[in-house]
């Protein structure tokens, strides 16, 4: 599952896009070789192996920054809040082209130096993961609607998608996945026509509403041709970036991606939901989740679940 290739995009705030494209070229003993271009305001930087890094503006990220305060009248050590900032710390970090052997390092130790430096996430801060388009078929993208509709409400409280990013990744939509389920379309014409069914959007804009979901299938259309997965945090309960919750999205991704590829058909009925734990566990172990390299990875995502991950059923 590990070869297929992908993309990250990272939303932060906390520092600047020249704060952040700095520590980026540092890291990867690049250059930058654009600094505020567009109306995104984006810097790039172009690594040794020639590929381009950027960081660029977005406009649903709210801004903040860290600042040391002194409570008023006294003497105490000065503390750290939160406060508002300009567009210049809306921060995304958008990747080249990546794989998981030869860039996980990279991306991980690239978070720790960007929170470090002082970048945070908050409720309005997402991870976008794009997955290389090779080997679909009709019946593989059917597979992955049918996935992500089976694990909808567990990949949501597993993630802990806040209130204020579900407009931007909404559920598979029901009428959706029976449609697909129903006609079983033979062709990517198919199937596209299906996807934006009900829309009256022009299906070339780039911010159609349909890509609004989890599993955004507007970009596998339109674009770069990638099936895009945004459903996830950019950071932990206490609004930092973290190293390893990127890496398990990266993996739980490739999986997805690797099961509707494999399989010959993939159903859209929900697992039990007595335990969650244990749905979720037993079904990353399915998918490749297996072993002491992926431990790390399934506390990650089993944490905010509730039961044993070690039994389904409680003994009386």
């Amino acid at each position: 599952m590990f070869n297929h290739k992908f993309g990250i995009e990272i939303e932060f705030t906390g520092v600047t896009r020249e704060k952040a494209a700095h520590i980026t070229a540092e890291l990867l003993g690049g250059e930058i070789i654009a600094q505020e271009v567009g109306y995104y305001g984006t810097w790039k930087i172009q690594a040794p192996d020639g590929r381009v890094w950027q960081m660029t503006y977005d406009g649903s990220i709210e801004c903040q920054r860290k600042e040391r305060v002194r409570a008023l009248g006294t003497n105490r050590t000065a503390f750290t809040q939160k406060v508002s900032a300009g567009k210049e710390y809306s921060v995304e970090l958008v990747s080249p082209i990546l794989t998981y052997e030869k860039d996980i390092k990279t991306i991980q130790e690239l978070v720790r130096r960007l929170r470090k430096a002082g970048a945070f996430a908050n409720n309005k801060c997402g991870i976008h993961i794009h997955l290389d388009n090779t080997g679909h078929t009709p019946r593989s993208i059917r597979n992955f609607i049918n996935i992500i509709a089976s694990k909808n409400d567990l990949f949501y409280k597993a993630l802990q998608i806040p209130e204020e990013r579900v407009q931007y990744c909404k559920k598979m939509d029901s009428i959706l996945v029976e449609k697909m389920n129903k006609r079983k379309s033979k062709t990517m014409d198919a199937v596209e026509k299906i996807w934006y069914e009900g829309y009256s959007d022009a299906t070339n804009y780039r911010y159609h509403r349909s890509r609004y979901h989890f599993l955004n299938l507007h970009s596998f259309f339109t674009g770069h041709r990638t099936i895009e997965l945004r459903g996830f945090n950019a950071a932990d309960e206490n609004g930092n970036l973290h190293a390893g919750k990127v890496r398990s999205y990266i993996v739980l991704a490739l999986a997805l991606n690797h099961q509707a590829l494999a399989q010959k058909s993939a159903s859209a009925r929900k697992p039990q939901t007595e335990n969650e734990k244990f749905a979720m566990r037993t079904y990353l172990n399915r998918i490749g989740f297996i072993g002491d390299d992926f431990k790390a990875c399934r506390e990650h995502l089993t944490s905010h679940l509730g039961g044993s991950a070690a039994w389904r059923f409680r003994c009386a």
